[in-house]
């Protein structure tokens, strides 16, 4: 069953001790707001140096570090959608990330992933939209997957209703 392996999480992804945490990163991968600065700040300035090889990552896609001073043995890093309305493929760029950071797990054989909510702080994503393309791609990734197991950490009340919410849709 695959909701036996979906915790929700009240918690600080940069303290989780699991084989990769996911940064809702920019485009620069080179540290920000939000989860990014969080992430970046735990990890140590050798996660920058690895960042600066990267080249970056377009919005959609994701791309992998170590860990460094996190509890995490990896990070992946994925470019979330700046939300404009709806009308500029949001939602396929959301699911994109998820879906790239689930593939970049499975290729390193990754079983245990803890995920913010990608795009639904600064970048502006309705949170409840955005919960529900992160429960779907999750549910298709364990289904795939038997041995992943997915923590969604949930940055506030708010972002848990809409993860609660949509868990309990069919």
């Amino acid at each position: 069953m695959t909701e036996e392996r979906i915790e929700l999480l009240d918690s600080d992804i940069t303290t989780l001790k699991v084989d990769a945490i996911v940064n809702a990163a920019n485009n620069s991968l080179l540290g920000g707001g939000g989860v990014d600065g969080a992430i970046h700040r735990a990890a140590g300035p050798e996660l920058l140096a690895e960042c600066f090889g990267l080249g970056g990552c377009p919005t959609g896609k994701a791309k992998i570090t170590k860990g460094y001073r996190l509890p995490a043995r990896f990070v992946l890093h994925t470019v979330g959608p700046v939300w404009h309305g709806g009308d500029h493929s949001e939602a396929e760029l959301l699911a994109a990330c998820y879906r790239n950071c689930f593939a970049l797990a499975a290729r390193q054989h990754l079983t245990t992933l803890a995920l913010p909510a990608i795009s639904t702080g600064v970048y502006g994503f309705p949170k409840e939209a955005a919960a529900i393309i992160a429960v779907r791609e999750t549910r298709a990734a364990l289904a795939a997957r038997p041995e992943l197991k997915v923590i969604l950490v949930c940055f506030n009340e708010e972002t848990r209703r809409a993860y609660e919410e949509a868990l309990n849709r069919s």
